[in-house]
C-alpha cells in the first residue's frame, strides 16, 4: 500500500536554466570556469555548519568583474527559478487522497528558506528534508532512511522521484521503489499503476 512519495526538489518541483549557462550569457564566465566553483561551493554550503553561503561566492564574483552584493546575487539566482503548477497540482491530489508527500534535497540555508516562502510547501509537502538541517547529502542512503523512520513507513510503502541517477539507485538499494522524472504526466501514470496495485 502506497503511503508516501518522496519527491526531490530542484529539476522536479523547480525549475531553472542552469546557472552556468546564464553566468555564461551574462557575464561572460566559461561553464568550463564556473563549474568546478559552483561544485566546491555547494559541496560545503548543503552542510551544517557551513558559513553564509554569499561569503563562499564574494570572492570568485569579484575575480570575474561582477558587481552583486548578496540580496541581488540571491534575486539573480532564485528568481529564475520557477515552480511546476502541474507537479503542485499533483502533490496536492495525492496529499487529500492520504498519501503524505515528502520531499528531499540537497540544498543551503538561503536557497530552502527562499521556497519556503512558497505557499504549497507549507501546505502541501508533510516535511521538506535539507542536507543542511540533516547532515545528508543524497546519495546517502541514510538521507532515506531518516525519512523512513520519521515517517514509520517501509521501503515498499513509499515511492520516490528524482532526476538523478545516483540518488534513485541509492533509494533502490534500500528497497524503496524509485523512478527517473521526467515529467508530471509520467510521474502521475507511474504513481497511479503502483496505487491500482
Amino acid at each position: 500500500m502506497l503511503k508516501a512519495v518522496i519527491f526531490d526538489l530542484n529539476g522536479v518541483f523547480i525549475h531553472s536554466r542552469k546557472l552556468s549557462d546564464r553566468f555564461e550569457e551574462d557575464f561572460g564566465v566559461s561553464v568550463l570556469e564556473f563549474l568546478p566553483v559552483l561544485g566546491e561551493i555547494m559541496d560545503e554550503v548543503r552542510k551544517p555548519g557551513a558559513r553564509p553561503a554569499f561569503s563562499y561566492w564574494e570572492p570568485h564574483l569579484k575575480r570575474w568583474g561582477i558587481e552583486m552584493s548578496e540580496p541581488e546575487f540571491w534575486h539573480y539566482w532564485f528568481s529564475a527559478e520557477t515552480p511546476s503548477e502541474e507537479m503542485i497540482a499533483l502533490a496536492q491530489e495525492l496529499k487529500e487522497r492520504g498519501i503524505k508527500i515528502i520531499t528531499l534535497s540537497n540544498n543551503f540555508k538561503e536557497r530552502a528558506e527562499y521556497y519556503e516562502h512558497y505557499p504549497w510547501m507549507a501546505s502541501i509537502v508533510d516535511r521538506a528534508y535539507f542536507s543542511w538541517r540533516t547532515g545528508l547529502v543524497k546519495p546517502d542512503v541514510e538521507a532515506w532512511k531518516v525519512v523512513l523512520r520519521d515517517f514509520a513507513i517501509l521501503p515498499e510503502e513509499c515511492i520516490y522521484f528524482d532526476d538523478q541517477e545516483k540518488n534513485l539507485k541509492a533509494a533502490e538499494s534500500l528497497g524503496i521503489c524509485s523512478i527517473e522524472f521526467t515529467s508530471p504526466e509520467e510521474t502521475r501514470v507511474s504513481i497511479e499503476k503502483l496505487l491500482a496495485q
